[in-house]
């Protein structure tokens, strides 16, 4: 009896380059995924997606990975700092304006435990929803003391008082580099970037890496820059490959060996408010997260050491 693979090849042909040869690897690749243990954090993970360029991944990174790991047994809590709520929407979160939200919790109205919905897709993953109504926090935030700690400060009392034990605590940023995003860099101690494979991508990477550096400087010295995610990449072009390569040279040790593709189910997924995981799992995109989450998770030894030896000489 055939499997799916060696159907799907016998049907399209055996070229590298072609859709059949590309479903076939495909299909291998969910089923390996979906029969391997994903080894869990000896503690939690608290990593901040960050990009201040635009139209990158990063929402759609955050919410497939931690969607991801939630689908593989990880208790996974995902906090919205966007205004535009986008990984909200992904993970059917109510998060319409008045509706109890991140902006509550900086505010300091609401704790987390308050705030916080259960995805329906996965009951392993809360949500801290965002709504527009965020948007304005940054300038009624400016003038108070430890502005800079507000996130930090609320989930640390949260996890202090939950019963709930957490692998990952994912943020999801929003496109800029202000208030918003340092108060996720100060509550986190990983950073995962997200990096569009094109040229551009590389000149605003060199940006955020001196902001960071910045934040390890003045603010956070134990955050760690633990994983960088090539997407949007077509490995049938030449520039791709480059720009991968090029990430690669420059930061060997963080940059994942996985790639996401350019596909529109990625894209086509929030409208319906769902993540790709649900909405499309044996397709290109949702398998090459799973991949990519499957990485995380093997590295998550060598990143916890790293941040507890940083942390050390601090």
């Amino acid at each position: 009896m055939e499997s799916a693979a060696e159907t799907i090849q016998r049907i399209f042909g055996d070229a590298q380059s072609s859709v059949g040869a590309e479903m076939a690897e495909t299909t291998t690749l969910y089923k390996r995924l979906h029969e391997t243990v994903f080894p869990k954090p000896s503690s939690t993970r608290y990593i901040a997606v960050a990009n201040q360029k635009g139209g990158v991944g990063k929402t759609s990174t955050t919410v497939n990975i931690a969607a991801a790991l939630a689908q593989a047994g990880a208790h996974v809590l995902l906090i919205d700092m966007d205004p535009q709520g986008n990984a909200s929407t992904a993970l059917g979160a109510r998060h319409n304006s008045g509706d109890a939200s991140v902006y509550d919790v900086l505010e300091e109205r609401m704790g987390i435990e308050k705030v916080k919905q259960q995805c329906a897709e996965f009951p392993s993953l809360d949500v801290v929803p965002s709504s527009i109504d965020l948007s304005g926090a940054e300038l009624e935030v400016a003038n108070l003391n430890g502005r800079t700690y507000l996130l930090k400060q609320a989930l640390e009392s949260f996890i202090a008082q939950s019963s709930d034990h957490y692998d990952y605590i994912f943020i999801d940023c929003p496109p800029s580099l202000g208030l918003l995003v340092i108060n996720a860099m100060c509550a986190v101690t990983e950073m995962l970037i997200p990096i569009q494979a094109e040229y551009y991508a590389l000149e605003g990477l060199g940006q955020l890496i001196h902001t960071i550096g910045l934040v390890q400087e003045h603010y956070n010295s134990s955050l760690l820059v633990s994983t960088m995610l090539v997407t949007m990449f077509d490995k049938r072009t030449l520039l791709s490959r480059e720009v991968y390569e090029e990430v690669k040279k420059h930061y060997p040790s963080i940059v994942l060996n996985t790639t996401i593709p350019r596909t529109v189910k990625i894209s086509e997924a929030p409208s319906f408010g769902q993540s790709v995981i649900s909405y499309d799992p044996r397709g290109m995109g949702a398998v090459a997260y799973v991949e990519a989450a499957l990485e995380i998770a093997q590295r998550s030894p060598v990143v916890l050491a790293a941040i507890e030896s940083k942390q050390r000489e601090d």
